[in-house]
């Protein structure tokens, strides 16, 4: 008997007919489940994945059972899992632990009721399945083959368990793979942050002030949407080498206390926390829209907004107003939560077809080389011809190819 959160099966066909939606759309997973069904490279095996629970992320879920996987579920963000998707899910045979504004408690039972069956093989969108396999089910650890990390935040966690000597298991930064960083990060990040905010807020981003904090991949994602949309792109970093990038793109490289006063639309994505705090707050101008495109919501300091907030009212779905003593009110919108899906569905079919192709190819390569004496723990990067098989697919999905060196060329090329 399927083990699962109780969900309602009469959500079921609405989350199929999403999952539908997005197979259509993602042609490299239907090559890789052809591959899967024919190979069952994870039969015998527990698969245990943290992820953001909506139709594209059902999607890689289906694929791995597909490839004969035991598949084991929850979601990475309280607010962008979908139920009817979930419930899609557990009707398909999925062990499915995840709700739609679970409680912080529900959450980390959600993630214990995946480890505690004792998985062969992680997939982490944050490190959140990490930090717990390390910790209170270290005792399992020693059947773990190994991990796959999805976002720049998890690979911090990760990398900083790793140099203190605690890493147990190998983890793959599939985050650092180019088609993930490349198009999941810049293109995704981009339009699915704008889809978030412009269906929240149902206002204009042409001729506004937008502040975007953090350019990374991501940020220089959401400032590019933003240039398109019409807004003035105001871009605040710690890094001098990506402030100047900014510049020559033609963004204005500015503090956060700069920007604070004329800002109408924030949006931090920089991965670490108190970007926006207590001072830039009253600093801001009255109708100031904020919202979090970072993994965990600690980029605007929630705590320290509602402590200074005279009140706090809904002023629509997913966005509300904190008046301050000012008489200013700020609106943030997903609770300060990841914004393109506590707000929205996430990114395009098209792009997290790329980004779960590599997700799906590397826990195929954990579970088919665990007998490799040099799979130690590390944390390791995409292997090359799985970043060049993705591109080489992609392409050919798009009706697109590219140019082969003849024999003379690569001879010229590895010459001395």
């Amino acid at each position: 008997m399927t083990q699962t959160r109780i969900h309602d099966a009469t959500l079921a066909p609405s989350g199929q007919r999403k999952i539908d939606w997005v197979r259509m759309n993602m042609p490299l997973l239907a090559e890789i489940e052809r591959d899967f069904v024919r190979d069952l490279p994870f039969k015998g095996l527990k698969v245990a994945l943290s992820v953001h629970m909506e139709a594209k992320t059902a999607r890689l879920c289906l694929l791995l059972q597909a490839g004969g996987a035991d598949v084991y579920a929850s979601g990475s963000n309280p607010l962008s899992t979908q139920d009817d998707v979930a419930a899609a899910l557990a009707a398909n045979g999925i062990h499915i632990f995840a709700t739609h504004g679970c409680t912080e408690e529900e959450y980390f039972s959600d993630l214990r009721s995946i480890l505690k069956i004792g998985p062969d093989i992680i997939i982490d969108d944050g490190a959140d399945l990490l930090q717990l396999m390390h910790g209170e089910f270290a005792h399992l650890l020693t059947k773990v083959r190994g991990g796959c990390e999805e976002t720049t935040t998890g690979i911090h966690r990760v990398a900083a368990l790793a140099d203190e000597g605690k890493l147990r298991y190998p983890v793959i930064a599939v985050n650092n793979a180019q088609c993930k960083y490349l198009f999941d990060n810049r293109y995704g990040t981009g339009q699915s942050v704008w889809d978030g905010i412009n269906r929240t807020t149902n206002l204009i981003v042409a001729g506004k002030k937008v502040v975007v904090a953090g350019y990374g991949w991501c940020g220089k994602g959401v400032a590019l949407r933003a240039k398109g949309l019409g807004a003035d792109v105001y871009v605040t970093e710690i890094d001098p080498v990506k402030a100047l990038e900014a510049h020559m793109d033609g963004f204005h490289a500015v503090t956060m206390d700069e920007a604070a006063p004329i800002g109408d639309y924030f949006v931090t994505v920089t991965g670490c926390a108190g970007v926006i705090t207590e001072r830039h707050f009253k600093a801001m101008k009255n109708g100031a829209i904020l919202s979090n495109a970072g993994h965990f919501d600690v980029e605007v300091d929630m705590a320290g907004l509602r402590a200074i907030a005279m009140r706090a009212e809904e002023a629509r779905n997913n966005i509300i107003g904190y008046t301050l003593q000012n008489g200013n009110t700020l609106y943030v919108l997903g609770e300060g939560r990841l914004v393109n899906l506590a707000c929205g569905d996430g990114h395009p079919a098209e792009i997290m077809d790329m980004s779960f192709a590599i997700q799906a190819l590397s826990a195929e390569y954990l579970a088919l080389n665990n007998a490799n004496i040099d799979f130690k723990p590390a944390l390791i990067p995409v292997p090359e011809e799985i970043d060049k098989r993705t591109a080489t697919a992609k392409l050919r999905t798009l009706g697109l190819s590219v140019d082969i060196l003849t024999p003379e060329q690569d001879k010229y090329l590895h010459s001395l």
